[in-house]
């Protein structure tokens, strides 16, 4: 469930309504979204998510009528278990990964995360927008937070020509001694 959401970046909303027929894992791997507003979109999948799917999908029955990730009745899994199921997994996580401990993960910061592993892979955000199912470009914006690697990224390239690329670091000069001393 996790892996489809990080990679698709879907709402929760639209990831617990997800049916089976919704899903296809046979060349050009899709998940088809039906999202905010009634509109509909498609979403290609990686290998591992279609890995992990396939592996999921055939632990259960199949009825192309049924959700993807039900309850144990059949029924549509609520927001609230899904979160629950997060904070049961990022304690876990936690245990290799002790920053972890001190951050919020919600379903919806798995959607950040799809946004984000999208830029930092040099996706356009007009791309972005259309993945994630947004109107408009300004709402991207939000879930973008460009990372200090990617920051420097962005100056490296922007190095004149005939510098080598890095940090400024003054030469040490008398003037400099002297600013310091005072």
């Amino acid at each position: 469930m996790f892996q489809l959401a990080v990679t698709a970046g879907l709402r929760v909303s639209e990831l617990t309504a997800l049916q089976v027929r919704d899903v296809h894992l046979g060349v050009g791997a899709h998940v088809l979204c039906h999202g905010k507003g009634r509109k509909n979109r498609t979403t290609p999948l990686d290998r591992q998510t279609v890995h992990v799917l396939k592996a999921f999908t055939t632990e259960r029955p199949s009825d192309a009528e049924g959700f993807v990730f039900p309850t144990r009745t059949g029924t549509q899994i609520s927001r609230d278990a899904v979160a629950a199921r997060l904070k049961l997994h990022t304690a876990t996580a936690a245990m290799s990964c002790p920053s972890l401990s001190t951050k919020t993960v919600t379903p919806h910061v798995l959607r950040h995360t799809a946004a984000m592993r999208l830029l930092t892979a040099g996706i356009d955000i007009t791309v972005i927008a259309l993945w994630l199912g947004h109107e408009s470009i300004e709402t991207t914006q939000i879930y973008l937070h460009a990372d200090m690697t990617m920051k420097e990224n962005a100056v490296a390239r922007t190095t004149p020509t005939g510098t080598r690329p890095g940090r400024y670091k003054p030469p040490d000069d008398d003037l400099m001694a002297f600013l310091q001393n005072l």
